[in-house]
């Protein structure tokens, strides 16, 4: 099987060629036929691995979550990008954002200074990325909280950071495994355990 069908693209798609110095964050709102959930990292194209079951669950059962205990004055996106800078446009695969974020109803972006939480659910293909390289340029950019979910077992456990605004890097905020509990960015109770239920 080719490289393009495993993105889910014909067999003679033609891989976009970048400019010399990378691409940009508006540049991807403009290249044509991208393969789904493409992210701009550093001026370079990332494209998703298919995703898993594991995956899937876990990112519907925070989403669900997470709509169902934010505030009113927060919304809840899933695999939407934020652009945190010229050459970092990156897709989280959940975030918690400000409902008065004005976006309209066309943009395609958030910004970092609306996300409240970014949230990474580890893949095979993305343990680098989602463990040192997001975290830094989602620290960096001052988004205030990030949660990233390993699949342990086949369960999810949760690493939760939050950022130190003096030295604009994560620190360690807890490790859950059955159930998440905060009251930081909001109170929130999540069943991991549920992470199979269908309703």
């Amino acid at each position: 099987m080719s490289a393009a069908r495993d993105y889910g693209l014909d067999d003679d798609y033609e891989w976009p060629r970048p400019p010399e110095g990378g691409w940009t964050a508006d540049d991807l709102d403009e290249l044509p036929n991208l393969p789904p959930h493409t992210e701009l990292i550093d001026g370079s194209l990332v494209f998703m691995s298919p995703q898993t079951e594991f995956h899937m669950r876990v990112l519907r059962l925070l989403e669900h979550s997470l709509l169902d205990q934010v505030p009113d004055d927060c919304d809840v996106f899933r695999e939407f990008t934020v652009k945190l800078s010229e050459r970092d446009r990156p897709e989280p695969d959940v975030m918690v954002i400000r409902a008065d974020a004005d976006r309209g109803p066309r943009k395609t972006r958030v910004h970092p200074e609306d996300v409240i939480l970014a949230v990474e659910i580890v893949s095979e293909d993305s343990e680098e990325r989602d463990r040192e390289l997001k975290p830094r340029k989602y620290a960096k950019a001052g988004i205030r909280h990030y949660w990233r979910v390993e699949d342990i077992g086949g369960r999810p456990v949760v690493y939760v950071y939050e950022l130190d605004p003096a030295t604009r890097a994560y620190v360690p905020n807890g490790i859950f495994h059955d159930k998440l509990e905060l009251t930081v960015p909001f109170t929130l109770g999540v069943d991991l355990t549920a992470v199979d239920r269908r309703r």
